[in-house]
């Protein structure tokens, strides 16, 4: 089980994604045009609902230009007006023929928008809408020498999809109307708060299973101790049976080697890749599942738990494993079939969450060096692969992953949505399993720490560890939406707090050292044993006194 996790975890680090705003993409291309007098509006969705010869049609999404009147934010404010076709369609001279009050369709190009638009106004039409000519929205700003604004009718781009499916059904003789107007976003976003639960939940039940699983652990092996037993431990990779600590050098790898996964995402991001993805999820997700479910059940069911048998390349299985196999098989099929409907994030979720839980149960973070190496190369992959990539990409890597462009999915699976059910704009809140994993591993750490040194929550290093990690996470969902929508890497707000929150406390109590190096705290051994050295890493070996 720990192997097989422990092949998903790059595959989950390369999943930290940033939390991708709904609706249109926008195109972020004004950063040489600021605001003027005459072009000051604020870029906002805006929703095109169409009717074809009187029968209610399609739903568009484009967005409004920073020139021109507002467009109006109730539905019921808005009127509904002809549709028709500019001539020429471009709209870069005067229309061929006056329109009185219509909304006129041209297609981007030849000249500026401020330029159609004023055609247009000249013409009698009341609004205008763009078609572009790629998929993507395009912010429509002004140039900076541009001084004859004054523009008082309003402007909207349909990306190109959107746009042409209004041109072939107006060529075809239909009569065509729309009705514009941008819907405000709720203040507060309950998908948010409630992504924001699960996140922090998932984090407190995988660091109390970790301490938990380490206290009975090292409960047994005093026991055996006692008993006057000899004790073999079995060792891999510095820690007890099944258990992976990380060291210093796999913590770098582990963030290079989901850089070079996630440049693979982006460069063959693809339907049929998308699916592999997909069945990786799902067997990484029954495992989890399987994990979560055989350890919640055993407290009822121990006989069952505890009678083992050998299954051919499985090794030793219980009876009850056995038995829990099948339905998490099955459900993790049933996502993998359905998800495409819109319940189908329930599952995922599901899956996710028990994945997460059972990776922080069995990867584990030794000591704070450690930690504060593989947060730090995460917090600048995060980063990087954001913000810095699209100067050799010329768009967000991390972005495009989490949206999964270029396949008709949603974005890859690796990473927890809630459907945002008050938006009227509607889409999803997401955040990827690196986002909890990665600072989940800490926070766990510090858990298994105070239980080591029987620490009590207030002079312990867990609850603020939560409390920073919470924090971190908070400010990521407000920074998102100051942000107008650009996606942000929630490790950029979340490793300052939570790193900054052990360093702190640990520094101001005197235990940093222990912390940093050691990971546990200073044991006092009985007169008559004498130390042995302490492995690097790994759990604490009551039999090194």
């Amino acid at each position: 089980m720990a192997a097989a996790t422990a092949a998903v975890f790059a595959l989950l680090m390369a999943s930290a994604l940033a939390g991708a705003a709904a609706g249109g993409d926008i195109v972020h291309h004004d950063d040489e045009a600021p605001k003027i007098p005459g072009c000051s509006n604020d870029f906002i969705l805006v929703k095109v609902q169409s009717w074809v010869n009187g029968k209610e049609d399609d739903e568009y999404v484009g967005v409004g230009a920073r020139f021109g009147p507002q467009i109006v934010s109730k539905e019921k404010h808005a009127n509904r007006t002809r549709l028709m076709l500019a001539d020429p369609i471009d709209c870069c001279t005067s229309p061929k023929e006056k329109v009185s009050g219509d909304i006129l369709l041209v297609q981007r190009g030849k000249c500026k928008f401020t330029k159609k638009a004023k055609f247009a106004e000249a013409a009698g039409a009341s609004g205008i809408i763009i078609i572009n000519h790629v998929h993507e929205l395009y912010k429509m700003v002004c140039e900076k020498n541009e001084t004859d604004l004054d523009i008082n009718i309003p402007a909207v781009l349909l990306p190109r999809d959107a746009g042409f499916a209004l041109h072939t059904v107006l060529t075809s003789g239909n009569s065509v109307s729309v009705q514009q107007y941008s819907p405000d976003r709720p203040v507060v976003d309950t998908a948010e708060v409630f992504l924001w639960l699960m996140a922090v939940g998932t984090v407190l039940c995988a660091s109390y299973w970790s301490a938990w699983s380490a206290r009975e652990a090292l409960c047994e092996q005093e026991k055996l101790l006692k008993d006057g037993r000899e004790v073999l431990l079995n060792v891999e990779n510095g820690g007890s049976s099944g258990m992976i600590y990380i060291n210093v050098a796999s913590a770098i790898m582990f963030v290079v080697v989901a850089s070079c996964f996630l440049i693979m995402l982006y460069k063959m991001m693809s339907s049929w890749f998308v699916e592999l993805l997909v069945v990786i999820f799902c067997i990484g997700g029954v495992e989890g599942l399987q994990t979560c479910l055989v350890a919640l059940l055993s407290r009822w069911f121990r006989a069952a738990s505890e009678s083992f048998f050998k299954v051919p390349f499985f090794g030793a299985v219980s009876y009850l494993t056995l038995a829990v196999s099948p339905f998490c098989i099955v459900f993790a099929v049933l996502w993998a079939v359905h998800r495409h409907f819109t319940y189908a994030w329930i599952g995922q979720d599901i899956l996710g969450i028990a994945l997460i839980i059972t990776v922080i149960q069995i990867v584990r973070v030794p000591n704070l060096k450690v930690g504060s190496v593989l947060l730090s190369c995460a917090f600048f992959y995060d980063i990087f692969w954001v913000f810095v990539s699209k100067r050799w990409f010329h768009e967000s890597v991390m972005i495009v992953v989490a949206r999964g462009d270029k396949t008709d999915e949603d974005g890859v699976p690796m990473l927890l949505k809630i459907p945002r059910m008050f938006d009227p704009w509607g889409g999803y809140s997401i955040i990827g399993f690196g986002d909890i994993l990665l600072p989940g591993l800490l926070v766990a750490f510090a858990l298994r720490y105070d239980w080591a040194a029987k620490k009590s929550l207030q002079t312990g290093y867990f609850l603020w560890s939560m409390v920073a990690y919470g924090s971190g996470l908070l400010i990521t969902y407000v920074a998102l939406n100051l942000m107008d929508g650009h996606g942000q890497p929630a490790l950029l707000y979340i490793v300052p707090f939570t790193l900054g929150a052990l360093i702190s406390l640990g520094w101001k109590r005197g235990e940093l050292w222990n912390l940093w190096s050691k990971g546990e705290p200073e044991r006092v051994c009985p007169h008559h044993m004498h130390m042995q050295p302490q492995p690097k890493t790994g759990p604490v070996d009551p039999s090194s006194c």
